[in-house]
This record gives C-alpha cells, structure tokens and sequence, in this order.
C-alpha cells in the first residue's frame, strides 16, 4: 500500500476512535462516488455529521489544507449521500479532525473542528 494512504488509514480510524469515545455514532466510513470521497460519517444526537479527517507527521495546520474547493466538493459529495440513503430533510455539520503521528505512526495529538465550516445552501 502506498504509504501516504497508510497514513490516511491510520488517521481516518484514530479519528473513528476518538469520536465514538465522545459519543458520536459512526455510520459510514470512506464512502465513495464520482465525485470524491467522504472519510467518514457520524451522527451526534439528531445531527449528521460529515467528518474530513487530516493525518500528518508533523504539527502542522492539516484543517488548512481543506479549501474551499475541497469544502464546496464536500458540500456535493454530502447532497449525495443524502438522496443515496434517502434521509431527506436532516440536520448536518461538517467537522474536521486532525490526526498527527509521530515517526513510528503513534497519535501524538488528536484535533476536532466541530462545524469546522459551512456549505452553500443545497
């Protein structure tokens, strides 16, 4: 496997872990179309939550690096999902969690950006 997806995979189950020990139901996992891929998503309470998760080595900014473009795709790839599971109407949230490990692949911090940004209206 590519060590850059190994990373991502990493990253994307640490912050399966640490949102289900916050309370957060996981639902889906690296849900894909042709438009891109949701890393994972969640429910907290009555909200859905469509989670970006950003692994890196170093303590850098990876909520940085989700731009408006991959927000807007996102967005789309979120309407997807919705009309995909027939939910209609729901409430939703897009979070961003940070993973960062060290050179051995252990979590040295773990950040969560909830409502990390917005969409435009579907």
């Amino acid at each position: 496997m590519d060590p850059r997806r190994s990373v991502g995979r990493r990253g994307e189950e640490e912050a399966a872990r640490f949102l289900g020990k916050r309370g957060f139901a996981i639902l889906d996992r690296n849900v894909r179309s042709r438009l891109g891929e949701i890393d994972l998503v969640a429910r907290e309470g009555q909200t859905l939550v469509f989670v970006e998760v950003k692994t890196r080595r170093e303590e850098d900014s990876p909520e940085a690096s989700v731009t408006p473009q991959k927000q807007r795709r996102l967005g789309r790839l979120a309407q997807h999902y919705l009309k995909w599971k027939r939910l209609g109407e729901v409430r939703c949230r897009f979070d961003v969690v940070a993973v960062t490990l060290d050179a051995q692949e252990r979590v040295k911090a773990i950040r969560h950006l909830p409502g990390a940004f917005d969409v435009d209206p579907w």
